[in-house]
């Protein structure tokens, strides 16, 4: 399970869907990207693309000390992470984004809105959601160059969206273009009133939850 742009595997939201998901029987392994929670390292020299290398090694470690994991779930630019890393992932039967965007170039010009000196300092502060953090030219450079909608469109596994139409960070459109842009089977949940970190009601959480342990053990081995 891969958390939001500057969030950690803390993040309430996603920990309430993951606890659900172990109700349900689903081990889950969450974990921090670079430079956030636990994770060692700066996280302004980090990168979307180091983000899905990040959630390869992930994988790589569950399959050396545990299993390889069946399913990837990602929330915001994380669920981007697992679409652009699933192929990497051999294992991986099934992914589901929650909340994602439907290319990288949407957090660009959110920074570049946020910080316009980005596009010339090597390093700024830039306010992400009421925190400062330190933001790196590398990763604004890295966002231009992915082509997301390639890597949905070559995907190749089961498919779900979670996206709620009121989402003030990243539209409903992004859910739109994901799904037109991902082949048969795939499925969209619409999550009415959801806000984009799944806090202001548990009961959202807990929704997703169910209907991903649901419909994920139809492609995965053992339930």
């Amino acid at each position: 399970m891969a958390h939001c742009f500057t969030c950690s595997k803390d993040a309430k939201g996603i920990v309430r869907i993951a606890r659900v998901l172990v109700e349900e029987g689903y081990a889950v392994f969450r974990f921090d990207f670079t430079g956030i929670g636990e994770s060692g390292g700066e996280f302004s020299a980090t990168t979307f693309s180091t983000n899905v290398a990040d959630l390869v090694a992930a994988a790589a470690y569950l399959r050396s000390e545990y299993r390889a994991p069946d399913l990837l779930v990602g929330h915001s630019l994380g669920g981007a992470a697992v679409l652009a890393g699933a192929n990497r992932i051999p294992e991986a039967r099934a992914v589901a984004t929650l909340a994602a965007p439907s290319d990288t170039h949407h957090l660009e010009h959110s920074l570049l809105r946020m910080a316009p000196e980005l596009a010339h300092e090597d390093e700024v502060e830039v306010d992400v959601v009421g925190r400062s953090i330190r933001i790196g030219r590398p990763l604004l450079e890295d966002l231009a160059t992915i082509d997301l909608e390639a890597a949905i469109r070559h995907l190749g596994l089961p498919l779900m969206i979670f996206h709620s139409p009121q989402d003030e960070i990243v539209g409903i459109d992004h859910a739109s273009k994901i799904y037109r842009a991902a082949s048969h089977p795939k499925s969209f949940i619409s999550l009415d009133g959801a806000d984009h970190l799944f806090l202001a009601r548990e009961s959202d959480a807990i929704y997703v939850g169910k209907l991903l342990a649901v419909w994920a053990a139809r492609y995965l081995p053992g339930t």
